[in-house]
């Protein structure tokens, strides 16, 4: 008996010896997706959104292209091959895409924030107040107005919906720049720096995301956030779920929201992208050193996004689209 008890107690040290080893071999080596490089969403005036982010966010157009069949196949939407796109970016980070696909009007019933995936564009900007004003003429319609961030007061924020549906949250760090956790705008309007998610199932979101990709699990807590209270109609003192990580460059988050149960998957055509916020797009170092179910192997794709690098895509648990492209070596920023 005694030997038996010996056996078990090593059996259990080395199980105990195995994972700590893992752990502290995936802390040590970081999260794996290292920033956003690309937002995507579908639109059915590409010519407006070009007219729209050019005249009030100053993002301009960097490249015009066609979908690619290859590219249609990684998403899992043959039937987006032959569509036209558009590449947009702002001054300060020509590297960061909005991406436009043309596709059909999202359908009436479609309303922002209530269905499961990607939901939210958040960019960094340099004057809430002052962007808020200038917008107020504009077709982006405004769903939150400035406000302090809770536990950042000198984080200030307000949310708009854009003239195809899509939701951006603009983001200002008011304090001192040099100490906080978000990048510097560099203009008056900046890059992409978090990507919303939402889904019905934080922790499903939270254990895809830290298991596949090596973020730092950040327990979710309970908030009144006030553009998911007013989409989901949702009572007085209703609470609902949040969380964020960080990826392995400074200035890149993914911020995770529990949905209520008014919420709904969001609806596709099969053999089509879906409405809304697509994707989003990611750097990595090394396609293969992951552990995922990609939709299609990775494959080098051409254009300003890829430059002949290979990507794979994937599915998330909320439905969303993961796009990753294989840098070779984190990009210095």
């Amino acid at each position: 008996m005694n030997n038996r008890r010996s056996i078990f107690r090593s059996a259990l040290a080395l199980m105990a010896a195995v994972i700590c080893l893992d752990v502290t071999t995936a802390l040590a080596n970081g999260p794996a997706l290292q920033r956003i490089t690309m937002a995507t969403f579908t639109s059915a005036d590409l010519a407006g959104v070009e007219r729209d982010y050019a005249r009030w966010l100053g993002y301009q157009v960097r490249e015009r292209g066609v979908v690619s069949p290859e590219l249609a196949k990684a998403w899992g939407a043959p039937g987006a091959a032959g569509k036209r796109y558009l590449l947009l970016s702002s001054e300060p980070s020509p590297d960061v895409f909005v991406r436009v696909i043309e596709g059909k009007a999202a359908p009436a019933d479609l309303l922002p924030l209530t269905t499961w995936g990607w939901n939210g564009i958040e960019i960094i900007i340099d004057d809430p107040v002052a962007l808020r004003e200038q917008l107020r003429e504009s077709p982006f319609r405004v769903i939150g107005e400035p406000a302090p961030l809770g536990a950042f007061p000198t984080i200030k924020a307000f949310q708009v919906v854009g003239p195809s549906g899509e939701v951006l949250y603009l983001t200002a760090e008011t304090g001192d720049r040099s100490k906080s956790i978000l990048p510097p705008p560099g203009g008056p309007v900046g890059r992409i720096f978090i990507m919303v998610v939402g889904g019905p199932d934080i922790d499903a979101l939270l254990d895809f995301y830290s298991s596949r990709f090596n973020l730092v699990r950040n327990p979710a807590r309970m908030l009144a956030v006030g553009v998911v209270k007013r989409a989901q109609q949702l009572a007085d003192g209703e609470l609902t779920p949040l969380a964020t990580a960080r990826l392995a460059e400074r200035g890149n988050l993914i911020e995770f929201d529990g949905y209520s149960s008014r919420t709904r998957a969001r609806p596709v055509e099969p053999g089509q992208l879906p409405p809304g916020i697509v994707s989003t797009t990611f750097a990595v170092t090394d396609l293969d050193a992951l552990k995922v179910d990609w939709i299609a192997p990775p494959a080098r794709h051409e254009g300003l996004a890829y430059q002949g690098k290979r990507a794979g895509t994937l599915r998330g648990p909320a439905g969303e689209l993961i796009e990753l492209i294989e840098t070779g070596s984190a990009a210095a920023r």
